[in-house]
């Protein structure tokens, strides 16, 4: 038998020994090598740096179906409601926040669907992990837009429909409840959760 493979064999049966002796130093060294070699990334998943952005892309893509739909329906109404006659009679003030309204819905949706083109732009550039962060901005700042949007929407049906003394207050309760769903529930639990830890992907090794 060759000298190599019999060195070979004395490591593997040495490897072993240990592992029964000392499983938990085994599991450390395990864990070391799958670090060493862009596997281990400490969140938990056994995923590359590439592998963890493919997984992160699916999960956003998923995230901006559910919010593209609604600005869509959103920014159709909003366009229609120029054609209506009801429009003509609106004054100066409403008219305002018709056009600021359009202008945040046409925004929000520009952002919403910017990380589908970008992700088409830079595809096959091995810049994975550089789009989903990108990406991710782009979506963030869509939701930023329609949250804008949707106040501004609101703020001007009120006006049309409501007593224009109560609208100031339900617009600003209507504003509060999606301040809380939308970012301040979402804080509150990973700040509760992650406890000041490290961000999981943040490629550093476990201690």
């Amino acid at each position: 038998m060759p000298e190599d493979d019999t060195a070979t064999r004395r490591q593997d049966q040495d490897g072993a020994w240990a592992r029964d002796r000392d499983p938990g130093r085994a599991s450390n060294a395990d864990a070391g090598q799958a670090y060493a070699g862009g596997e281990h990334r400490g969140n938990g998943r056994n995923e590359n740096r590439n592998e963890r952005a493919d997984r992160q892309w699916q999960e956003l893509v998923q995230e901006i179906r559910v919010v593209q739909t609604g600005v869509q329906i959103l920014f159709g109404f909003l366009l229609t409601v120029a054609f209506t006659p009801r429009f003509q009679e609106l004054d100066d003030p409403d008219r305002t926040i018709y056009i600021i309204t359009v202008v945040l819905g046409s925004l929000a949706t520009g952002a919403l669907i910017g990380p589908v083109a970008f992700h088409r732009i830079v595809s096959g550039r091995k810049i994975k992990p550089e789009a989903v962060t990108w990406a991710s901005r782009l979506t963030m700042t869509g939701i930023v837009l329609l949250l804008a949007t949707l106040v501004s929407a609101l703020s001007l049906i009120l006006r049309v429909t409501t007593d224009d003394h109560i609208v100031p207050l339900l617009v600003v309760g209507v504003l509060a409840w999606y301040l809380l769903c939308w970012f301040a529930l979402p804080m509150w639990v990973r700040g509760r959760k992650t406890n000041g830890k490290d961000d999981p992907g943040d490629g550093k090794r476990p201690r």
